[in-house]
């Protein structure tokens, strides 16, 4: 019997539980290789929410939508892992204070 392949949208990834997803699973649910973001890890562009060493590593839902992010800045416009992760960075934050300031407009722009 073979596996269903799973695709999980980043909407869906920020309603999972922090913490949950093994290398293996992050790997999978990325779409990356586990060399990827051991490589990302090393570099300092992506963190594990905890353990110690690569096989006791688990990843929250937001660092999932993270490194799709990151994986696919580096695709399409051949960037470097870290202009990949300022870039990234910039996106949250920018998606952050819309989200503050339709909180204090009431939704109106």
């Amino acid at each position: 019997m073979k596996t269903p392949h799973v695709v999980i949208s980043a909407d869906m990834a920020e309603m999972l539980d922090d913490a949950v997803l093994t290398l293996q699973e992050f790997a999978r649910y990325t779409r990356t290789s586990t060399a990827w973001i051991e490589a990302r890890v090393d570099a300092g562009v992506l963190a594990p929410a905890s353990g110690e060493g690569n096989q006791q590593w688990r990843f929250s839902s937001a660092t999932m939508v993270r490194a799709r992010r990151i994986a696919h800045l580096e695709q399409v416009f051949d960037a470097d892992p870290q202009l990949a992760a300022l870039t990234t960075d910039l996106m949250e934050e920018v998606a952050e204070l819309r989200r503050l300031l339709a909180r204090q407009t009431g939704g109106q722009r």
